[in-house]
């Protein structure tokens, strides 16, 4: 299900392939979509990796017209130049709005906003914004088949990581809520597979989000004042400290999210404490 290399049928739409890149934030690897058999779509194109952009040009056999990407993190776009050096496919959509952790080669031809449509005579792919994991974040949803396309916003088996300064968590909770707004029948991942129940997913991850925002204040209560190092044991002492690193970013946007709401301050030293 999850062979590097070989483009699986999802539906009579949609082909997924799995960038060699598997790891502990990547899980199988980046999920590349390809929508259409007759002018397809690259949906992610994924991390420059030379056999994986080869697989593609395979799969899509000179037939693809479009570049769409979700956001711009180094295991989701880069592959991007190749591919459209290779095609001459139209690049879909948005910049940076920082720099950390990003791909700045990203240039893309149209760039892209809410609601803007893509349609050919095979599909319609809406965008919708998306902003929490990043700023420049976008679900794609295939209308056709009521399908989700989530990048890092959601992904199989795991939560994602908020990564400031553009990642934001009030940012997060409020677009995973727009998501109920629309007809959805499945989810379909930047990572693992595909999710056949989009509104328990979303509703799981919103009280999941709430529920480690209370740990923080919970974790602040405890300690009094804390810096990141301190609090983190705390707040994710669920998770594997292999995992801390990362989940202090996470941890660091519900902070800011409850600074910005006047329960929290950060103080000398960067120590967090609650706000009297």
């Amino acid at each position: 299900m999850f062979e590097h290399g070989v483009a699986f049928r999802l539906n009579s739409r949609v082909r997924r392939l799995v960038a060699p890149n598997p790891g502990m934030m990547t899980g199988p690897g980046t999920n590349t979509y390809l929508l259409g058999d007759e002018d397809v779509a690259v949906l992610d194109p994924g991390p420059l990796i030379d056999e994986h952009v080869d697989a593609i040009l395979r799969a899509g056999a000179g037939r693809i017209r479009w570049i769409v990407a979700t956001h711009t993190h180094p295991d989701h776009s880069p592959a991007w130049q190749p591919l459209h050096a290779a095609t001459g496919a139209e690049v879909i959509g948005a910049k940076p709005w920082d720099d950390r952790f990003q791909d700045d080669t990203f240039n893309p031809d149209r760039e892209v906003s809410d609601q803007d449509v893509l349609q050919t005579g095979e599909f319609t792919l809406r965008a919708v914004h998306t902003p929490g994991h990043v700023g420049n974040h976008y679900c794609y949803l295939l209308e056709e088949e009521g399908m989700l396309f989530t990048g890092d916003h959601i992904m199989q088996g795991s939560t994602v990581v908020i990564v400031p300064p553009s990642g934001d968590m009030k940012a997060y909770i409020d677009s995973l809520t727009l998501l109920l707004d629309y007809p959805l029948r499945s989810l379909a991942p930047g990572h693992g597979g595909v999710i056949e129940d989009p509104v328990g997913t979303v509703e799981w991850l919103v009280k999941h989000r709430l529920g480690r925002e209370q740990k923080v204040l919970d974790g602040l209560r405890q300690l009094g004042s804390a810096d990141l190092d301190e609090l983190v044991l705390v707040v994710y002492d669920d998770v594997d400290k292999q995992l801390h690193e990362m989940a202090k970013l996470s941890m660091t946007a519900h902070l800011i999210k409850l600074q910005r709401e006047g329960r929290a301050r950060c103080g000398e030293g960067q120590r967090w404490s609650l706000q009297a």
